[in-house]
């Protein structure tokens, strides 16, 4: 431990803290904008490249940058003398001074980072002006926009992309004024290995990265009399978008989300956790049938089409590894076109489906060229949790009031296994509870799988299933499934199943849910606001869903049969790896 000195109070600290660390335990503000540390996540941005954290260190005649600046025995800090107000301010105003002009239309006005920090160091004129940066905004990709003239070259994303997903699709590139974050041989994001998870989205402190904007086109397919509009809302959605009407993190909306659904104007309002225990079925099935056939193993979950177009990138060697599931969004989209347009008597071309999701991935996964029955898209538009705000708040909705809704029969009903499939390991769990009672014949008195919880990105357990004991794994993150993966093509694994989620703590933490701003604490309060749905609920296993029963025997006949398969399974394609 070190001991030092922060405005005339004595602190220790480990010795590779940084003057940042020890002045956050003293509870003193340091303003930051390219800093973000995520230990939960494993994630530091060490780039220390805007200089607003400048301190002033005695016995130096430079400021110091706080974030990246080690403790020393007897040093002596000062966080807020006028120098250093002064310098910080400074360094503000230059940012803006090469900073677009448009916070009114900005999609991440009032959430932007930038024009909280001006707000904070009272900065109410630029007083630096000049040639400014001029970017093409790439609109290429189906699920992001980059716009490089609000990029503030804090390198967020490039640590996300490249460290902790390893997706490595954005990086710093040229020089000087010319510098930007960009793409290999700046070719659209849409041709790079870009992923869609948004997790640069997520941690970018303005709109230099952001999703792209479907309320447009949400409003316009409400207004159309001409269609059936029914709409899905996937499970970590009521986890966090109360956080945006001002009720605490981890209250679980769901009433009021079916109430808001509703006087927006859909047809009817479903629950995505439907096709989560479809899901079940259909994985829990193809995984016994491997296990008992000799077939390929581990099987990979395919819940996630940001992890699934990662492992089509990085790991095409192995396309024949994951189930073949199409992902609940998908599976609910193609029996609402099926079976249900039957039930109501509607015709599928008349019928529209809308999803409410955590995840820019989603946005891409619509429009994937296979995913449609008899021509038609299975998912017709999709809107973040963020979208879904802003439409709530667009329609003049006072959300906090609503009564609480009920989902609409018979694609509303679930289990409490699907309400986990937001939380890394979820989804893997789920399918354990189901798995454990079809390869015994017994019942699962314990159905929580504890070992399978939480943050940790890998996570390894072994559950006795009769006679077999069960190896398992979950990684959380890409960069830990690629761990994984390559262990996998190395004929190292010794797994039965591995689940995997793109986004680092699962859905909770998906590239569309409400900006946390790097406070782990919401998303762990997300995370057990599923726990509790789950627990809550008299049925918590999948085959239990006595809408999924009905729906076997009216429709799909047994689990993984050839109709169920026709329909709830996919296949995957080989993509390029730059």
């Amino acid at each position: 431990m070190v001991t030092l000195a922060i405005n005339g109070k004595s602190v220790e600290a480990p010795e590779n803290a940084t003057i940042l660390d020890a002045a956050r335990e003293l509870d003193i503000h340091i303003p930051t904008l390219c800093h973000l540390d995520l230990h939960s996540l494993k994630m530091l941005n060490k780039a220390a490249t805007c200089r607003v954290c400048m301190v002033e260190v005695a016995g130096r005649r430079a400021l110091a940058p706080a974030c990246s600046t080690p403790v020393a025995p007897g040093m002596e800090v000062k966080t807020h003398s006028p120098r250093v107000i002064r310098a910080r301010r400074g360094v503000v105003e230059l940012i803006l001074s090469n900073h677009p002009k448009s916070c009114l239309t900005c999609p991440k006005n009032t959430q932007c980072e930038l024009q909280s920090l001006a707000a904070e160091l009272s900065i109410t004129d630029i007083t630096y002006t000049g040639k400014m940066s001029s970017h093409k905004a790439d609109k290429s990709s189906p699920a992001l926009v980059r716009d490089m003239n609000k990029c503030v070259l804090c390198r967020r994303c490039e640590t996300m992309c490249n460290e902790v997903q390893t997706v490595n699709a954005l990086s710093a590139v040229n020089r000087g004024f010319r510098t930007t974050v960009g793409t290999a041989f700046a070719v659209p994001l849409a041709e790079t290995t870009c992923v869609s998870c948004g997790q640069c989205v997520a941690v970018c402190p303005t709109a230099a990265l952001s999703e792209v904007n479907n309320i447009p086109s949400l409003w316009k397919l409400l207004g159309d009399t001409e269609k059936f509009t029914v709409v899905q809302t996937a499970p970590a959605v009521r986890a966090a978008l109360g956080e945006a009407f001002g009720l605490p993190p981890g209250r679980a909306v769901t009433g009021k989300l079916v109430s808001a659904l509703r006087l927006l104007g859909f047809d009817r309002v479903f629950d995505t956790n439907f096709a989560a225990d479809l899901t079940i079925m259909e994985e829990a099935a193809e995984f016994l049938d491997r296990v008992k056939n000799g077939g390929r193993l581990p099987i990979l979950t395919s819940c996630c089409p940001g992890w699934v177009k990662f492992f089509e990138h990085q790991f095409s060697d192995l396309l024949d590894v994951p189930s073949t599931c199409k992902s609940p969004q998908h599976m609910f989209g193609v029996i609402a076109k099926t079976y249900l347009a039957e039930k109501l008597g509607i015709n599928p071309k008349k019928m529209a489906v809308v999803s409410v999701m955590p995840c820019l991935a989603k946005k891409y996964e619509a429009g994937r060229p296979e995913l449609t029955v008899n021509g038609l898209p299975e998912v017709d538009l999709v809107v973040t949790t963020r979208e879904l705000v802003r439409i709530i708040r667009d329609a003049g909705i006072n959300f906090n009031s609503l009564p609480d809704g009920e989902y609409d029969a018979p694609l509303g009903a679930s289990t409490g296994a699907a309400d986990i499939f937001g939380i890394s390991g979820g989804v893997l769990e789920a399918a354990l509870r189901t798995s454990y009672e079809w390869l015994t014949g017994a019942t699962l008195e314990k159905v929580d799988f504890e070992a399978l919880r939480g943050f940790a990105g890998i996570k390894e357990a072994s559950v006795a299933i009769g006679e077999m004991r069960v190896k398992v794994a979950v990684a959380s993150g890409l960069g830990n499934a690629r761990k994984l993966l390559e262990s996998v093509r190395s004929g190292e694994s010794a797994y039965h199943a591995i689940e995997i989620m793109a986004c680092p703590g699962g859905c909770i933490d998906g590239g569309g849910q409400p900006y946390h701003h790097g406070d782990v604490k919401v998303l762990e309060k997300r995370m057990q606001a599923l726990l509790s749905e789950d627990q809550g609920k008299k049925l918590r296993k999948a085959h239990e869903n006595p809408f999924i029963k009905s729906l076997y025997a009216d429709f799909l006949g047994e689990h993984n049969s050839r109709l169920a398969h026709k329909l709830l399974h996919t296949g995957y394609v080989k993509r390029q790896k730059m």
